[in-house]
């Protein structure tokens, strides 16, 4: 799948190092602008400047957990329609259904796939 989302910007906000510098060179060879944030407090501080057409989120983060950024995100009547995604290690039924009620769009389970992710940006933005 080679998508083009030359004007797309996405947030990616993880904890991990590693996935959010793996995250952002895949997205960036698709041509998405990517803004990263490593927990989210610094994604609350980040998202009203960068105003994202997608968000991935980390569930398992220190100070404030993916569901709580997302259940703020989602209770910003700016970004309540923005697209988010919840990314975790776990594929446990118990936490897609509490990501479901935070008001996340779909939910990722780690380690993700490039078409994964790609599919899931495709699903959520029009083009």
């Amino acid at each position: 799948m080679d998508a083009n989302f030359s004007d797309l910007k996405v947030m990616i906000i993880d904890d991990s190092k590693t996935i959010r510098r793996t995250t952002e060179t895949l997205l960036a060879k698709a041509g998405c602008t990517v803004v990263t944030a490593i927990d989210g407090f610094d994604a609350l501080a980040k998202i009203a400047d960068s105003k994202p057409d997608i968000i991935f989120v980390d569930i398992m983060m220190p100070r404030l957990d993916g569901y709580q950024t997302c259940a703020l995100i989602k209770n910003n009547s700016e970004f309540k329609s923005t697209p988010v995604i919840m990314l975790s290690s776990k594929d446990g039924l118990f936490d897609k259904a509490k990501g479901r009620i935070v008001g996340s769009d779909q939910y990722l389970t780690k380690p993700f796939s490039k078409n994964e992710l790609l599919e899931a940006i495709q699903a959520h933005v029009a083009n």
